[in-house]
């Protein structure tokens, strides 16, 4: 077995595709509750909240059997991707854990934090309503790296979610990088788009989630890279000032409260050398969707366990990285929204 071919055995392999094709039923469901919205004629205002969007297009939806259907399905799923996950893993547990065991050597490090003081809006909380949270589970890292984004989500995901990693990693503004710094590193997806798009790069990445770092370890290890990784919040990483030449990340704020964004930032801009380069990429911003575009996202971060989805959504990216110091500021496309900025010489 390799790392990152798990051979799953039969109810493992079921269920994994059962829940893939499960999502890609629902844009047909998508699709009639689109012609039911316009059945019901609705008048949305575009500058209304979203409470207030929400309770109308919903009130409006009461009798929709396809709305009805899909927060069924969407329920299902959201409450058991990850413990169907972990199942498939812990069926092969023990074929699994040699291979993990041979990846523990190699060229990258990875210093854990057993005593690091969490921030609050990291205690007790179950992003993506995985059971446990990000640290459930010894394997936790393996199954989201692996099973959850790999055979799930990249099924399904408009254009490819590694495709869109490597986009993001590849629009920084210069051709290399001596140093670079991945903030919400998680398991190591878009640090490995970083690492093939600056081959010639020392990367450091930072995690709040010990089992992400430790698959991140595993996949450099396995790889050959030297990626220097840290169980350290990305608001206050403790790396030296003026050190790196790029700090980047892959939709991490939509994970955070609008104080801890700007902190980030204003870390960012601390730990860049002068004349080096922001490149953050998120969610959509809700200024730039419809009023019923704001609902669809809104509806599904919601559900899917997204407890600062909405609060980072409303924010103006931009504007907080120019108070944070950072000057060339802008932002592009819609999704992801990239943030460019770049610290003054």
């Amino acid at each position: 077995m390799e790392l990152g071919k798990p051979q799953l055995r039969q109810r493992g392999r079921a269920s994994v595709d059962a829940l893939a094709n499960i999502n890609r039923a629902l844009a047909g469901i998508s699709k009639q509750i689109d012609r039911d919205i316009d059945t019901a004629n609705l008048s949305l205002d575009p500058s209304a909240d979203i409470d207030t969007l929400t309770e109308e297009i919903e009130s409006a939806l009461s009798g929709s059997a396809a709305h009805g259907t899909q927060r069924i399905v969407r329920e299902w799923h959201a409450r058991n991707h990850g413990p169907l996950a972990v199942a498939a893993i812990d069926e092969i547990r023990a074929e699994l854990e040699p291979v993990l065991a041979r990846t523990l050597e190699g060229p990258a490090s990875l210093t854990l934090n057993p005593d690091m003081a969490e921030p609050d809006y990291w205690q007790n909380v179950w992003f993506h309503r995985t059971e446990g949270g990000w640290d459930g589970h010894p394997y936790m890292g393996y199954v989201h790296g692996e099973i959850v984004h790999k055979q799930m989500v990249d099924r399904i995901f408009p254009g490819g979610i590694f495709k869109q990693r490597r986009f993001v990693a590849e629009s920084a503004p210069h051709e290399a990088y001596g140093k670079i710094l991945d903030k919400g590193c998680s398991s190591g997806h878009f640090t490995q788009a970083l690492t093939e798009s600056y081959p010639d790069a020392k990367i450091t990445g930072v995690d709040l989630s010990a089992r992400m770092l430790e698959h991140a370890y595993r996949t450099a290890n396995d790889s050959g890279w030297d990626w220097d990784l840290h169980q350290v919040p990305a608001e206050s990483t403790g790396l030296p000032n003026d050190t790196f030449d790029l700090v980047a990340s892959y939709i991490l704020f939509h994970e955070l409260p609008a104080a801890a964004i700007s902190a980030v930032l204003e870390e960012a801009y601390r730990v860049l050398a002068p004349g080096g380069d922001l490149l953050m990429s998120d969610v959509t911003r809700y200024a730039d969707l419809g009023p019923l575009e704001k609902w669809r996202a809104d509806s599904a971060a919601r559900l899917g366990g997204e407890p600062y989805w909405r609060e980072s959504a409303n924010l103006d990216l931009a504007q907080l990285a120019k108070n944070a110091g950072f000057e060339d500021v802008r932002a592009e496309r819609i999704y992801p929204h990239i943030l460019f900025g770049k610290k003054p010489v």
